[in-house]
């Protein structure tokens, strides 16, 4: 079954210390043909495009994650500590960025950071990968200013805004939480995605699909979501990853070789 784009990864999280490589190298002959790797921090950001450089099939998105804004510090270096990462050839997004209020981390200086990479995204002309964790109404607030391209990646939200954000030119990612006891919300959204904007995704090491629950997830269990998604569309899983890998290279600019 294939082919596989996988739109959000983290390969450089310690879960895959022991064998990251192996497991790299094996992933092409299982289907896979593209990775977004995510790097949520400078020091992930580097670990990010070093896998994107060694391999041809991998890319890389940079950003600072809501939970490193912290550890970052000022908003105001931001711009000129990040550039050099998002000038990098192999660098395809600003992300992962957003919001997250499931834990205590201070909102408004959340909502600084993810403006201003919003604001860096548009100025680069490069599409965002948005982390949207329990601020379904603060993230489209921000996204409803700035318009970027980009996605909404492991969608938690319902099928209204997942259509909300499909008029405003975004893409919407899933991944194995359609797979779950519980997904009717993630089900009923990912019906009211278009094909046309739809992505599929890991967000590996976590989130792996049933039958792999509580195991460490790879990109190559993501046919289990494909076959999930694809009935719902009334299509195959194997026309499903077709479509979604163009959707991929169509968002991120990558060229397709034929």
């Amino acid at each position: 079954m294939g082919p596989i784009f996988d739109t959000h990864a983290h390969y450089d999280d310690t879960a895959f210390d022991d064998d990251r490589f192996a497991l790299l190298d094996a992933l092409p002959e299982k289907g896979v043909v593209g990775v977004i790797d995510c790097g949520c921090s400078p020091a992930s950001c580097e670990s990010a495009l070093a896998l994107a450089e060694k391999y041809d099939w991998i890319y890389a998105a940079c950003g600072v994650h809501p939970e490193d804004c912290e550890a970052f510090g000022s908003v105001d270096t931001l711009h000129s500590r990040m550039l050099p990462y998002w000038q990098h050839e192999k660098c395809v997004a600003v992300g992962e960025i957003g919001l997250d209020y499931h834990y205590d981390i201070d909102k408004p200086m959340q909502q600084v950071f993810f403006e201003a990479q919003l604001a860096a995204s548009l100025e680069l002309r490069k599409p965002v990968i948005v982390h949207d964790r329990e601020t379904h109404g603060d993230t489209m607030e921000l996204l409803r200013k700035y318009r970027p391209q980009g996605v909404l990646h492991c969608f938690s939200g319902s099928a209204e805004m997942a259509k909300e954000a499909v008029r405003m030119g975004l893409y919407i990612g899933f991944g194995g939480a359609v797979t779950f006891k519980n997904a009717r919300k993630p089900l009923e959204a990912a019906a009211a995605v278009p094909l046309d904007r739809l992505l599929l995704e890991t967000d590996c090491p976590y989130m792996a699909p049933v039958p792999y629950r509580g195991k460490r997830c790879d990109s190559s269990m993501i046919p289990r979501a494909a076959e999930v998604i694809a009935a719902l569309h009334a299509v195959s899983a194997d026309e499903l990853l077709e479509i979604t890998r163009r959707n991929a290279h169509t968002l991120f600019r990558i060229h397709i070789v034929e």
